[in-house]
């Protein structure tokens, strides 16, 4: 019995690599005020995030992504944004 379905796999894993992404120009249309607005929300979402039923080393690891999503979130939603010639500039004060 042949498994022919695991090389089909393999197949499409390979040409599904070969292509490349599509990235589509920014333009003009970044909000950026709503962006930090969207990360501020985050922030609160992980501040606020319900710790699972989990004990011991991954309770702990929880805790601790948690604390770093909510650091990650909260400084750039605290930063001051610019999107100026198809460039973003996030100026985060560490003060």
């Amino acid at each position: 019995m042949t498994f022919r379905w695991r090389e089909r796999l393999r197949t499409a894993n390979a040409a599904r690599s070969a292509i490349p992404p599509i990235v589509v120009g920014m333009g003009d249309s970044l909000d950026v005020d709503a962006m930090l607005e969207r990360f501020r929300e985050r922030a609160r979402a992980a501040r606020n995030r319900p710790l699972p039923p989990v004990e011991g080393a991954e309770r702990k690891r929880f805790i601790e992504r948690a604390q770093q999503d909510f650091m990650d979130f909260a400084m750039i939603g605290d930063a001051e944004g610019d999107y100026a010639d198809g460039v973003l500039t996030l100026r985060i004060h560490l003060k």
